[in-house]
Parts: C-alpha cells; sequence; structure tokens
C-alpha cells in the first residue's frame, strides 16, 4: 500500500498546531447536477442512513436521486446569495475569525482550516494542507454543538478513514460535543436577548433541532438529551417559564418515527391554543443554510400563518456573531491546553536534529 506523504517534506520546518473546522457541507451550486453529486455523498454514508447496503443502493440510486436532486435544487435556489451557499460562507467567515483571534494570540504557531463532510472543501485534501504547513498537533471542532452519530460520528470516521492511509499522524484532539459549554449557552442565549430587544418577544419560543430517528435515541445516541439539555440552559439564563418555550424537531426523513414533537406538526397546531406569536431559534446550527432559511424561514412560516398565527419571527443562527466567536475560541483554547506551552521548545529540538543530521 502507497501511503500518503509529503513530498521534498523539510524536517527543519517549526511544528504548529493546527485548528480544523469542519461542517456537514453543501452542493457546488444550486442546479441537478450538482445536488445530485452532493446528495450521493451524503446519503450513502452508512453513519447517515442506518440500512442495508445493498437495499439502500436500489433505494437510492433507482427513486431519490432521479427525483430528489431537482426538487433540492430549487430549495437551494432560494437561499442562493451572490457569495454562494449560505452554509459555505458562514462557515469560511468563522474559520476566517477564529483564525485572526488565534494569531493575534499565539502568531504563526497556529493554523486554522476549514472542510466539509460532504462536497468541498474535503477534509482529506484540508488536511493535506495543513500537515505541509508544518501542523502536528491538530484538533479536529466539528460545529455540531450536540453530539450525533450521523454528523459528529460521520466526521470522526472521515478522519479516520484519511488518517489509516497516511504516513505520519499528528497528534489530535477531538471535540465530540459542546452543547453545555458556558460560552456557548451565552452566545444563543444573547442572541435571543438581542433580537427581542428589537422585535419583542411573542408568546412561545421554539428551540428547533434537526431531528434524527427515534431507534437512535433508544439505542443510546446522546443527541435527544443533549438538545433538551441546551434549551434548559438558554432558558435558565433568560429566566424563562416552562410556559414560555417548546423544544421540537425538524428535518425528519421516510416513514420510520423520528423524534417528537415534530416542528411542522407543533407550528400547525399553536394557533388553534391560542398562540398566535412565535420566534424560532435552532441552536443545534451553527450556520444558518437551507434548514434555517428555506425550512424554518419560509416552509414553516407558511404553516404557522395559514394555521392562523399571526405573529412569527426567525432568529438567526450564531453565524459569526462575535460572541459565538469568542465562544468557539473559548472551546479550542480549552482543548489544546499544554500544546501552545511547549511549542517553542519543540520547535527549536526539531530543528536542532535536523540541522545535526545534515552537517
Amino acid at each position: 500500500m502507497k501511503y500518503t506523504g509529503s513530498q521534498n517534506f523539510d524536517h527543519s520546518q517549526a511544528p504548529r498546531v493546527g485548528i480544523l473546522l469542519t461542517n456537514l457541507g453543501t452542493p457546488n451550486a444550486p442546479e441537478t447536477k450538482p445536488l445530485r453529486k452532493y446528495l450521493k455523498q451524503f446519503l450513502w454514508d452508512p453513519r447517515v442512513v442506518e440500512i442495508p447496503r445493498s437495499a439502500w443502493w436500489l433505494i437510492l440510486n433507482g427513486i431519490i436521486l432521479r427525483l430528489r436532486p431537482s426538487r433540492s435544487a430549487a430549495a437551494y435556489r432560494k437561499v442562493w446569495t451572490e457569495r454562494g451557499s449560505p452554509l459555505m460562507f458562514h462557515t469560511q467567515d468563522q474559520a476566517d475569525a477564529v483564525r485572526s483571534v488565534m494569531q493575534q494570540r499565539y502568531g504563526e504557531r497556529v493554523v486554522v482550516d476549514f472542510a466539509m463532510r460532504y462536497g468541498s472543501p474535503d477534509i482529506a485534501s484540508t488536511l493535506q494542507n495543513m500537515l505541509q504547513q508544518g501542523v502536528r498537533k491538530l484538533l479536529v471542532l466539528p460545529l455540531y454543538p450536540q453530539y450525533s452519530g450521523a454528523t459528529t460520528g460521520s466526521t470522526f470516521d472521515a478522519l479516520a478513514a484519511d488518517f489509516t492511509q497516511r504516513r505520519w499522524l499528528p497528534e489530535m484532539r477531538f471535540v465530540a460535543q459542546y452543547h453545555d459549554h458556558p460560552a456557548y449557552i451565552e452566545a444563543v442565549a444573547e442572541s435571543i436577548r438581542v433580537y427581542r430587544e428589537k422585535h419583542g418577544s411573542a408568546d412561545k419560543l421554539i428551540f428547533s433541532y434537526h431531528g434524527e430517528p427515534q431507534r437512535y435515541l433508544d439505542q443510546g445516541d446522546p443527541y435527544h438529551c443533549q438538545c433538551h439539555k441546551t434549551t434548559r440552559l438558554v432558558v435558565e439564563k433568560l429566566g424563562l417559564q416552562e410556559s414560555d418555550y417548546l423544544t421540537t424537531f425538524q428535518s425528519r426523513f421516510g416513514k420510520a418515527q423520528w423524534l417528537k414533537p415534530y416542528t411542522d406538526a407543533t407550528l400547525k397546531a399553536l394557533p388553534s391554543q391560542g398562540i398566535k406569536s412565535i420566534q424560532v431559534v435552532c441552536p443545534g446550527f451553527s450556520a444558518d443554510c437551507l434548514e434555517t432559511i428555506e425550512e424554518i424561514g419560509e416552509e414553516n412560516y407558511t404553516y404557522f400563518k395559514q394555521a392562523g398565527g399571526e405573529h412569527f419571527g426567525y432568529i438567526p443562527a450564531l453565524n459569526s456573531d462575535p460572541a459565538h466567536i469568542s465562544a468557539l475560541t473559548a472551546i479550542i483554547e480549552q482543548q489544546i491546553t499544554g500544546w501552545l506551552d511547549v511549542e517553542d521548545e519543540d520547535s527549536g529540538k526539531a530543528r536542532a536534529i535536523a540541522m545535526g543530521a545534515t552537517t
């Protein structure tokens, strides 16, 4: 087997700490062909769809990839901007902001980049670029506050698969979740405060998280519990009463039972219960994307209004808000404790050894 290495590697290069932010991914364009390519990679991941491969291959290739790409492309066109996909440019902005903060504090000893689990920039090529820059200690931060096997677990799978093909492996730390990190909780709470200062409050605050099949919860996935803990900690910060909010789950797929209550069904029912004014926040999404802008801001908005709702407000994701960048850098600095303290010593040893080997 031929392992991936670095051509003409400079062994006197000072070792650096790498920070890799990852997110789900996005098609390259809001058109049918790029959507088909993206969905094929995404939906073939066994972490995403836990169905026997032979049966799922027939369903995916015989039905879903024939019908869904054109519908998904139409939805993506609604949210596409001059900068492209919202998920892409928000993640880029987050990485740029984190890089700026970390380099102000630690200089060139830190390398910050981002990659997508599906699509591009992919994890393998981004890792190669970071290693070429001298990264010898790597922190991977998937931008999913709540752990799920289908998101965070899948990201680890991609890293592990890449590492099996590398000649040299960096020392690595991996952030599995940060659903209850105080800085993250404060950032979410502050985003709600700021929105309400501008727009006023509502009859009910809806915390909507991406759904997953009920059987994942039954088999031990902590996602459902972590979502509810995030909600609880945020409402404690805001001083809300139990009657002021709900936690729901969106984006279900297929006929199996998913985590309940469902966001769409809840919004359709609320007006008949006298709840005519709502605000929706999606703390599980680190960046606005199709699921927040189109699914919540348009589709579920329509459900609520058609059912008799009067006032609907969507509270944007944290994106590159300064409070979010502060939270991410706080998480990063906790995770890389000890790495930068000895970096100068390690750099000096590496250069001395390399110079001795060439004299």
